[in-house]
């Protein structure tokens, strides 16, 4: 058998005796390389490309740099894709500053979870969301500027190539054969509901992938059921709706709860009684006389009022109903998080009342099954419950 190819991505015009480094050291691993070069001028120097993008794409002749990098990236996203499908990448590892860092991860994060890939970049540091999104793409900080080799260049840039030649020569994670495939989400005030939930289709011998609803979680989930990977999804944690609706930190954004439309899925109401910030003192002004909780010293929860809830349980129904596969809702009238129950310091009957009722009337008449139960989210009837429902659905395995 052939020895792994790894894609080399970087902008030979600029980048090239990195480029060549890397090259070099995956070469002398015993791995194959595909040069794929992503600049948009002639190489100034380095290895011979195998894929240069440039010729690929239109490139705007008027010096807008943002608009060629677009150009680039998509090009360079189709070339990876194309190497994958040819069995020519396995593994992939690029170099660059903050413009080639962005166009390399727009073309990487189009590979499947799984496939190695890496980038040494100038900006693996901060707020690199933009950059990884959903996907399991890992940045390395370069330390010093990929501008030319030197003893600290050289140190990182072989530690990446050699992090990357162990990862595509390692052997396959095998896991035994499994039933279906759930995403389940969760939250630290869902946690019981959803282990025991977990619990439950494991002994089924169904695999269960949990998600933290931080907003990339959510985003993560919904990623995966558009990709086909989920068999269904035990959706019982949907706080993230309530950040985008209110402004906190874990929005997940428009499209959570629209992904994988024909997945079944049981929906909840969890953690829907809170809005998440960071640190105490990072939560805005103009909610100084809102109801807060310290939950640990990065995060701060604020209580959703009877009017954000009315808006919430409008919100989720709205998009439940506009769900093409088999889906059902279920409310837990106890509370809807560890915090929101009876005594708990999120308790709150209007506000409850007003998610529950809005979320009923947004239902009413659109076939999506809506059950209520008269426990909070947290007793292990209302797990038992969730997951029977999505057996029934057809999104988990039926209890023998």
């Amino acid at each position: 058998m052939s020895a792994p190819a790894v894609a080399v991505l970087g902008t030979l015009d600029t980048k090239g005796a990195e480029v060549g480094f890397v090259v070099e050291r995956l070469a002398a691993a015993g791995l194959r390389t595909v040069v794929v070069d992503t600049g948009s001028s002639a190489p100034g120097g380095g290895p011979r490309p195998d894929v240069a993008v440039r010729d690929a794409v239109a490139l705007a002749g008027d010096g807008d740099r943002g608009a060629a990098v677009a150009a680039l990236a998509e090009g360079a996203r189709t070339a990876v894709l194309a190497l994958r499908a040819e069995g020519r990448l396995d593994g992939a590892l690029a170099v660059g500053g903050t413009g080639g860092t962005s166009l390399a991860a727009h073309a990487l994060r189009a590979l499947p979870l799984g496939v190695p890939k890496a980038v040494v970049s100038t900006a693996a540091s901060g707020d690199t969301r933009p950059y990884i999104g959903e996907t399991d793409l890992v940045l390395m900080p370069s330390v010093v500027d990929v501008a030319g080799l030197n003893s600290v260049s050289t140190r990182v840039l072989a530690n990446a190539c050699d992090a990357v030649a162990g990862m595509v020569r390692g052997a396959p994670v095998e896991r035994p054969a499994a039933g279906a495939t759930v995403a389940a989400s969760m939250f630290g005030v869902t946690t019981p509901a959803v282990t025991r939930a977990r619990e439950l289709m494991e002994e089924r011998g169904d695999e269960v992938l949990v998600f933290h609803m931080t907003g990339t979680g959510g985003r993560a989930l919904e990623s995966l059921a558009d990709g086909g990977a989920l068999d269904g999804v035990l959706d019982l944690t949907t706080t993230e709706l309530a950040d985008e609706l209110v402004g906190g930190v874990m929005s997940a954004g428009p499209g959570r709860l629209g992904g994988g439309p024909r997945v079944p899925r049981v929906v909840s109401l969890g953690a829907l009684d809170m809005v998440n910030f960071g640190p105490r003192e990072t939560v805005p002004e103009r909610f100084a006389d809102r109801r807060l909780l310290v939950h640990n010293p990065t995060v701060t929860l604020m209580r959703t009022t009877p009017a954000e809830c009315a808006e919430l349980g409008a919100r989720l129904a709205a998009r439940a109903a506009a769900r093409e596969g088999p889906t059902a809702v279920l409310l837990p009238l106890r509370g809807v998080s560890a915090v929101a129950g009876q005594g708990g310091p999120f308790h709150d009957p209007d506000a409850d009342a007003a998610l529950f009722g809005a979320v009923r009337d947004g239902l009413a008449g659109t076939g999506v099954r809506v059950e209520e139960l008269d426990t909070d989210i947290n007793d292990p009837t209302f797990a038992d419950a969730a997951v029977a429902v999505l057996a029934e659905l057809g999104g988990t395995t039926e209890e023998k």
